[in-house]
């Protein structure tokens, strides 16, 4: 039991059976069709709302209050949204008798904290995934896979220059890779945060450095391309493709520009033994120079500054994409309904317009 109980008993819900897990805790288990109940998504909760619903549950941590008792932070998820969530008075057997992506039975009630919507949580226990209809808990937009994944080999294949060519040819054919690649998303919470979101962000920045390298002849088309492709590589190692997004532990402690740089050099070498000849230095390092320099600035966590009008371009490329995803995203799921203003969002520091939509 996950130490506040369960707040269901067998007499109201036949289907509840009692499970015993391990000799350290015991747990409720319940085992049910969700299909036959209707559901409040996390885009209809409202301030100061008394919440009896299923929820993914993601990113637990159990942290000390200013007192020294423990409370469980972690957030709840839908395919409509995500929340964070408190529960006060909680217990290390708690904790760890719960884990990312189990499906809860929570009690609580929302409350308006700086801004945003959260909930305090007075009774949760774990559901039985077998009954459960994960679409219902799946937070992404279908990305059309074979058609985006078939655009991006098809700009990349339009690179003329010899050795990028070649380079992108052994990304292309490491089927392995290409499906971890179009599987991974492009973040965890903010832009593109969705299986396939990897594919559809590099896709669009390719799209967007065709365009702009025909505005402005001086830049060199194919290694901007390439770039877009090339900067975050290092994704496809440093988050999960399986269930919730989140960081590999490689993808805790190296970040995707150095897994990236890593990714990029093996790749380097497979393609001077398939052409028997050594890969321009100049060119890998301009290509590594897009890798750790596309975040922009120091403040943003990029280890150097854009140093060349390709590393320049593609940097406010990939802020463009990021930022329209993202501000899409807080619109999307902004819970006042109905508005023409979605409410504070504290890491932006303000509101954002939605008109009529």
């Amino acid at each position: 039991m996950l130490g506040v109980g369960c707040f269901l008993c067998v007499c109201c819900i036949p289907a509840v059976f009692l499970k015993y897990c391990t000799a350290k805790r015991l747990e409720y288990t319940i085992a049910y069709n969700i299909s036959n109940m209707t559901r409040r998504y996390i885009n209809q909760l409202r301030d100061n709302e008394k919440v009896e619903e299923i929820f993914r549950i993601s990113e637990k941590q159990l942290r000390p209050n200013k007192n020294g008792n423990l409370y469980l932070q972690c957030n709840f998820s839908d395919k409509t949204g995500m929340i964070s969530a408190r529960l006060w008075n909680a217990t290390e057997e708690m904790f760890y008798g719960i884990d990312n992506d189990d499906y809860m039975m929570v009690e609580g009630t929302t409350q308006r904290f700086q801004g945003a919507l959260q909930m305090i949580v007075k009774k949760m226990t774990k559901v039985d995934a077998a009954g459960i209809d994960e679409t219902e808990f799946m937070r992404f937009h279908s990305v059309d896979v074979p058609k985006t994944r078939a655009r991006l080999q098809e700009m990349l294949r339009s690179i003329t220059d010899p050795d990028l060519l070649n380079l992108a040819d052994c990304f292309l054919i490491d089927e392995e890779f290409m499906e971890r690649f179009c599987k991974t998303p492009a973040g965890v919470k903010l832009h593109h945060a969705y299986p396939g979101g990897l594919l559809e962000h590099t896709t669009q920045m390719m799209e967007a450095a065709v365009t702009i390298a025909r505005l402005y002849p001086e830049l060199n088309r194919d290694r901007l391309l390439f770039g877009a492709f090339l900067h975050d590589v290092g994704k496809t190692a440093e988050l999960s493709v399986e269930g919730e997004m989140v960081y590999t532990d490689e993808g805790q402690m190296l970040g995707h520009a150095i897994l990236g740089v890593e990714i990029l050099n093996a790749r380097i070498q497979e393609a001077e033994k398939l052409t028997g000849a050594e890969f321009p230095a100049e060119t890998a390092m301009l290509l590594k120079h897009f890798l750790i320099s596309h975040h922009g600035l120091y403040e943003n966590q990029s280890p150097k500054l854009p140093m060349t009008l390709e590393a320049m371009a593609l940097h406010f490329l990939d802020s463009l994409d990021s930022k329209i995803a993202e501000f899409r995203k807080y619109m999307l799921d902004d819970p006042n309904l109905g508005g023409h203003w979605t409410n504070y969002i504290p890491g932006i520091e303000r509101k954002l317009y939605k008109g009529d939509v």
